[in-house]
């Protein structure tokens, strides 16, 4: 008897995989933090499982063929640490499933919190037009579409093969006529428009970290991570333009991560406030339209 023979449940397939990633090192950052979590998602996709499965569930046993291909899908993961959502073709965000492939990150921002929490205490008003820049797969957009279920929602990005992802992902959750996806190189192809809400992942990965990303992070498209020796090169073209595409009231809500530290020692006489995350997450500042006005002289004497 062979060592995957002995592989006869669920429950063993699911124990296999956390003992493999552990023992080759795989790394969790695309969604989950842990290889129990990483190890039942694949083995429920292969078995067309809902990740929803309930626990006695577990125990009941496999066929050989769909053994295999258990086995198959966890040795993809860890011989060729391509990241779970893209082995599976969707990601969940904010409590929503998402179509993601290589074109487009994974979705995995904090902000997913503030959505739930309909950015408060910031947001003094329900907002009609919300612009998700730096798109992607769309998710945080189509999220805030959710949140906010009378707005109109642009998604905007400057990758075609993001922006087609993006149109998959309105056509699935059926928002084609309140949601849009647009080109824009930053705020480029909005000319004269203004939105309540501005949020934005955009890339923010410096360069030292970049050298640094695990294996894992290689499948994911660079533009989408890059910018620039402190990883603000986009970060800055944004705030030098905000002010312009905010209502009175407006509110602007950007991700920068770990080059957090290289906004503050940047921009020390503004007074970003930094959201606090009881979930998990950092690098995520809020400013409002009044401020963003106020420091726009500033933000635009940093553009090189």
């Amino acid at each position: 008897m062979t060592e995957h023979t002995a592989l006869t449940t669920i429950r063993d397939l699911v124990r296999w995989g956390v003992s493999r990633f552990h023992e080759d090192g795989v790394f969790f950052g695309h969604g989950s933090d842990n290889a129990w979590d990483e190890a039942r998602l694949l083995v429920l996709h292969a078995l067309y499982l809902p990740w929803e499965t309930p626990e006695e569930y577990m125990a009941c046993q496999v066929t050989e063929s769909e053994r295999q291909l258990t086995l198959a899908l966890l040795q993809r993961r860890i011989e060729q640490r391509i990241p779970a959502a893209y082995l599976t073709g969707q990601a969940r965000f904010a409590g929503l499933d998402f179509i993601v492939d290589e074109r487009v990150l994974v979705p995995r921002s904090p902000i997913a919190e503030l959505i739930a929490q309909r950015f408060q205490p910031w947001l003094e008003a329900e907002p009609t037009r919300i612009l998700d820049l730096c798109t992607g797969s769309g998710c945080i957009g189509i999220a805030c579409a959710y949140a906010f279920p009378e707005a109109e929602v642009l998604l905007a990005d400057l990758s075609a093969d993001a922006l087609a992802v993006a149109e998959l992902n309105i056509d699935a959750h059926q928002l084609q006529g309140r949601v849009e996806a647009r080109w824009s190189d930053g705020f480029e192809g909005m000319p004269g428009e203004r939105f309540d809400l501005i949020v934005s992942n955009p890339p923010y990965v410096d360069a030292e970290d970049m050298a640094e990303l695990p294996d894992e992070y290689m499948h994911e498209p660079e533009m989408g991570l890059a910018a620039g020796l402190d990883g603000l090169d986009l970060v800055r073209r944004m705030l030098a333009q905000a002010a312009d595409h905010l209502t009175e009231q407006g509110l602007l809500v950007i991700e920068v991560g770990n080059s957090m530290v290289h906004v503050m020692a940047e921009w020390p006489e503004v007074d970003f406030e930094w959201v606090t995350f009881s979930q998990g997450g950092h690098g995520v500042f809020v400013l409002s339209a009044r401020q963003c006005r106020e420091y726009q002289g500033l933000f635009a004497s940093h553009l090189s």
